[in-house]
């Protein structure tokens, strides 16, 4: 398991996975549903389909609009389907690390998508390599695949339970054999995964707005340790691993999700909207007006003004088209990179006192140069509000974020993260206040980002690598 060279500016999105069984559209259905998770992995997509004799695969790195047309799609016929959008936390970025993953063995073919990040994946991979397995890729994934095929079990099911038996850590895997379908979420339940019903059809996938899409109807989640399978003779659930600790990942109602997704049981877009509440009762401030950085600052924004009364207005946009921005000028043009995506509106920023709300502070970079540039635009005053606590710890459970001392609230006070970033005060919401926001027991969710407790140990050369001093919650 190797993590991505070159420190990211923020937290990175983690992976989509969307499955369907049953369905003459498979593909097509596969294709929007993937469409509506590309928020989740910019980086590849691909679709796997099974006609109920054998497989296909079509992978390709770049978003779903470029990856697929419809010669593609209709090259994918059949009546199931999966399909994967990455963005890497566990092998390098390459499209023989692009998902799903298709192997053919002795239980016959198989295809995987995987959303996490398997800790004990290295210490497995060499294990099998010194009894002779070869590796087409560097991904996490593909150490489950060699656990399969190797298990003497007499049935798929039963020698998919056993291959996951053997791993750690953070896993909502969707796969895909000629004839069945499998849903399957770790114990804790750190990613989240959901059912849905589409006619007679059965789909899973990473969140309710996939579903949303194609009018397909909600059931519930996945449950945390359950394997779902549905084939032929229907849907059944399986409950084969020992129950463990919850620990949803707080950062899916943070940032990641989509605000109009369920999930873990809870509207995004209203968990967001109080944690602006909770933000504004806890860190107010004097104001003339309210501005999100959009995208993800846009709810807890409209919370933050509508418990303090402070007027919410865009004084930022943002363009919704920027790709990779692979030419810049030789001149210097102050704020160019942060200018691409965001611009500030002068009319809603001179001569008024700002508060500007984001979802999160990793590196402090592109905060510094937002503040710049809204008080360039004429803003009298900028005051930084953070929609959860200080992130002070990197993630091992599918979230590729750097290291423990390129975090900045790792290494520096609140006061000294605020001079940075050149603002005339900066507040974040409280551990607290952000648990009574989704109203769960502080223990339900996976909040290790801002404890650096985590729930399950990972090994000690990525401890090392991070530089982290390893604390493990009980």
């Amino acid at each position: 398991m190797s993590r991505r060279n070159g420190p990211p500016s923020g937290f990175r999105e983690e992976c989509g996975v969307f499955g369907i069984y049953g369905h003459r559209e498979a593909a097509n259905l596969t294709y929007l549903g993937l469409y509506a998770l590309q928020h989740r992995g910019q980086e590849s997509a691909g679709i796997a389909t099974s006609n109920g004799d054998g497989l296909k695969v079509h992978r390709s790195m770049g978003h779903v609009a470029d990856a697929f047309d419809e010669a593609t799609i209709a090259g994918l016929a059949g009546t199931s389907g999966l399909g994967h959008v990455r963005y890497s936390t566990a092998g390098e970025s390459g499209l023989k690390n692009a998902q799903p993953i298709l192997i053919d063995c002795a239980h016959g073919e198989i295809a995987i998508c995987h959303n996490g990040n398997l800790v004990n994946a290295q210490q497995l991979r060499e294990s099998l390599v010194s009894s002779g397995s070869i590796f087409q890729t560097t991904s996490d994934t593909e150490v489950l695949l060699h656990l399969y095929a190797r298990s003497q079990a007499a049935t798929p099911e039963e020698a998919l339970i056993e291959s996951i038996s053997q791993v750690q850590g953070a896993f909502s895997l969707v796969l895909m054999t000629k004839d069945r379908l499998f849903a399957v979420r770790d114990p804790h339940g750190f990613r989240p995964l959901t059912l849905g019903r589409l006619g007679d059809a059965y789909i899973v996938c990473s969140e309710t707005c996939a579903l949303d899409l194609i009018d397909a109807e909600w059931i519930r989640d996945i449950e945390p340790g359950e394997v779902l399978v549905v084939g032929p003779e229907g849907a059944k659930s399986y409950h084969p691993f020992p129950p463990a600790p919850s620990a949803h990942c707080i950062f899916e109602h943070v940032y990641f999700s989509r605000p109009d997704s369920y999930v873990f049981g809870k509207s995004v877009n209203e968990v967001r909207t109080e944690f602006g509440r909770r933000l504004a009762a806890e860190q107010p401030v004097d104001a003339d007006v309210v501005v999100p950085i959009p995208d993800s600052g846009v709810c807890a924004a409209t919370g933050y003004a509508d418990a303090s009364g402070i007027p919410l207005q865009m004084g930022l946009i943002r363009n919704h088209y920027v790709g990779r921005t692979f030419i810049e000028p030789h001149q210097s043009i102050r704020h160019f990179g942060v200018r691409v995506k965001l611009n500030p509106v002068r009319s809603i920023l001179k001569g008024r006192r700002v508060v500007l709300v984001d979802d999160s502070i990793v590196r402090g970079t592109t905060s510094r140069k937002i503040v710049k540039m809204v008080r360039a635009a004429g803003a009298s005053e900028v005051h930084l509000r953070i929609s959860c606590p200080p992130t002070v710890s990197p993630c091992f459970y599918g979230v590729d974020t750097p290291k423990r001392s390129e975090l900045i609230a790792a290494t520096h006070s609140v006061e000294e993260v605020c001079r940075y970033v050149g603002a005339d005060s900066l507040g974040y919401l409280g551990l607290d206040g952000l648990l009574s926001a989704v109203g769960s027991a502080r223990d339900s969710y996976c909040t290790s980002c801002y404890t650096s407790e985590y729930p399950v140990a990972f090994p000690e050369d990525e401890a090392a690598y991070l530089q982290l001093a390893l604390k493990l919650s009980e």
